[in-house]
């Protein structure tokens, strides 16, 4: 008489132990990947936007010294309405995709004689990408917590450096940018 001890399944053990080392490589993996996402979204908004700013360039009036005068997001989001990458709701608001919720707003400034693009809620993986990007565009730059101020990052004294940027940034969709162009 033959005893077949042939074991035939996994046991208690071993299933929590592959378990949990699944739930580690997830909470380590995560994170990582959502940042990863978030870095490979920054080159298309940044041409999105700077498709946005050159377009408001080649259509400004060169015969009034406030060109930009009315221009707003609604400008923006007629634009964008096609986009793959900017996404416009139908209450006229543009999310960027750069960090949870994050809204893009267009506002003139100094009367028209400039605009400003203004992105809210920027995950930090996002800040010097986008900021090296729209770089080329912008007269000045400036980056902080809130709407309210921040660190002007470039302008007609201050020499662009993604450097400043990254220090500028905070961990997480706290960051807020303002691009401004005359």
């Amino acid at each position: 008489m033959k005893i077949n001890n042939c074991q035939k399944g996994f046991s208690l053990i071993e299933v929590s132990i592959v378990t949990a080392i699944v739930l580690l490589i997830a909470v380590i993996g995560i994170p990582t990947i959502g940042s990863y996402v978030v870095e490979n979204k920054v080159p298309k908004v940044g041409e999105e936007i700077t498709r946005f700013v050159l377009q408001m360039r080649v259509n400004a009036s060169t015969a009034s010294s406030t060109p930009y005068q009315g221009v707003t997001t609604a400008n923006l989001a007629n634009m964008m309405v096609d986009s793959s990458v900017l996404s416009v709701h139908t209450d006229g608001e543009v999310r960027h995709g750069l960090g949870a919720q994050g809204e893009i707003q267009i506002a003139a400034i100094e009367g028209g004689a400039g605009f400003a693009v203004n992105l809210d809620r920027v995950n930090h993986a996002a800040c010097p990408g986008i900021a090296s990007v729209l770089q080329r565009v912008a007269d000045k730059i400036t980056v902080g917590q809130d709407a309210a101020g921040g660190q002007v990052i470039k302008d007609e004294t201050t020499v662009y450096s993604a450097l400043a940027v990254e220090a500028a940034c905070a961990k997480g969709d706290s960051n807020h940018f303002s691009f401004v162009t005359y």
